[in-house]
């Protein structure tokens, strides 16, 4: 494959990512803004938001090995052109997704009062993020169906249907939240309740297209290949063993992942309101960024497991260093953004002016997302390709003790209070960054190109 075809069949597979990406902070954004808008407390709204994605985020994270573990071992089946075991990987992934969701909702009340006697967040807030899990904890089976469909897709080297089915997800979820809480024409809407619900009937609307995607595309060329036997072993061959061992390790990836986010939202909590909404609307613009370089750590994703399937050691390392250079593109273009935007999208998610003015004071750090994070996220796509999952554990052990061990030192040599200690907080969490950064590329040449000789 030449450089200019590998160029295409990168962008092929990162573009469409990239657009349904856009979409998936914009929903968290209108979601803030809605509630930055509605009639009451604006802070303790935009708070609960925060705070309730935050207990969700736990949540479905610690099973984030649905996707990522469906896409390298997907990707590597389709390397080594074996369409039979691509489509016994999804009944796996799919079949774990509804066990994982099943425990969700059998556990949601203790789960969620676990969580928040964690927290130190006012009790208008923790009353408000109450019922917003409530909500939206009802559309498990669909959210945990959807990631193993996610990485499935991305392993079949498809980018095209799952931006179809994510930008149906976030169209409805966006439209639905608006008209529910504000209403439309007579009716008055219901208010912040509005916004999760909008958010469940989405979850089902892209499950749905996702199901009747994988049965018209893909019915006659890899799901024919079944035969009877193949549902009765897939609990009990070879493969069905790698499968549990890898996601064991992408089980501890997403524990110590969860460590630093609840760690962030618990510690800015604990400022208070007004910081908490500056706090979570700065983590809505910093995540904005990593939703374009996340097309090209999927393109990595697909890319990697394809070739090591293939056993292309050269094809291999070509396309983690051409992916490598449209991440950086992307990173060089939102400094720029971020640089001239930053205030104006403040902005666009509250009309509160005393949080407009404390989220100001935050926005350098956005310029410091991009050299930092686009190296992180690209290089986690290329280990999930290679299944190089406890690569990927170990780097996130590392990273969570970074963060705690930056917030906490600091806090105790600085003595920072209100202002000073969020951006203390920012500190940590870019610390974590650097750490991931650092790890994984040491690990690259044993753990990437290392994995040709045992795919």
């Amino acid at each position: 494959m030449t450089r200019g075809a590998l160029n295409r069949e990168i962008l092929r597979l990162a573009i469409p990512s990239i657009l349904a990406g856009i979409t998936v902070p914009l929903v968290g954004m209108v979601d803030t803004a809605v509630a930055g808008h509605l009639a009451g407390d604006t802070a303790a709204q935009i708070g609960a938001i925060s705070v309730g994605a935050m207990v969700l985020s736990l949540l479905y994270w610690t099973f984030g090995f649905l996707r990522t573990g469906t896409g390298g071992l997907t990707a590597q089946a389709f390397g080594r052109e074996d369409p039979a075991e691509c489509a016994r990987i999804f009944l796996r992934g799919v079949a774990l997704a509804l066990l994982a969701a099943l425990l969700a909702l059998l556990l949601q009340w203790p789960f969620f009062k676990g969580v928040m006697l964690m927290t130190n967040a006012s009790p208008e807030v923790e009353a408000l993020a109450e019922r917003y899990f409530f909500i939206r904890i009802w559309a498990a089976p669909a959210t945990m169906s959807l990631m193993a469909l996610r990485g499935w897709f991305v392993g079949m080297q498809d980018s095209v249907h799952p931006m179809w089915m994510d930008l149906i997800i976030n169209g409805v979820n966006i439209v639905l939240s608006v008209l529910l809480a504000f209403g439309i024409g007579p009716w008055e809407g219901m208010g912040f309740t509005g916004i999760p619900l909008g958010t469940v009937i989405a979850q089902y609307t892209g499950l749905l297209y996702g199901l009747l995607v994988c049965c018209r595309r893909y019915g006659s060329t890899v799901f024919a290949r079944l035969q009877r036997a193949d549902f009765s072993a897939l609990l009990h061959d070879g493969s069905t063993g790698r499968f549990f061992r890898m996601n064991l390790d992408l089980l501890g990836r997403s524990f110590f992942f969860i460590l630093i986010y609840i760690g962030f939202t618990m510690i800015n909590a604990g400022y208070g309101d007004l910081m908490l909404a500056a706090g979570s609307i700065m983590m809505q613009l910093l995540m904005f960024f990593s939703f374009f370089t996340d097309g090209f750590a999927y393109a990595g994703e697909a890319l990697t497991g394809r070739f090591i399937g293939a056993r292309d050691a050269g094809m291999l390392h070509r396309s983690v260093r051409q992916v490598f250079v449209w991440s950086a593109g992307i990173g060089v273009l939102f400094i720029g953004l971020y640089a001239v935007a930053g205030l104006p999208a403040v902005r666009l998610l509250t009309s509160d002016g005393e949080v407009v003015e404390a989220a100001r004071k935050f926005l350098p750090w956005l310029l410091l997302m991009p050299p930092l994070g686009c190296a992180a996220f690209t290089w986690d796509g290329i280990f999930l390709g290679a299944t190089a999952s406890r690569g990927l554990m170990v780097s996130m052990a590392g990273a969570a003790l970074s963060f705690f061990v930056v917030w906490y030192i600091g806090k105790w040599l600085l003595g920072s209070e209100g202002e000073a200690a969020i951006h203390l907080l920012f500190g940590a969490y870019f610390a974590h960054l650097a750490f991931r950064t650092v790890w994984l590329t040491i690990r690259y040449r044993r753990e990437v190109l290392g994995a040709i000789g045992t795919s």
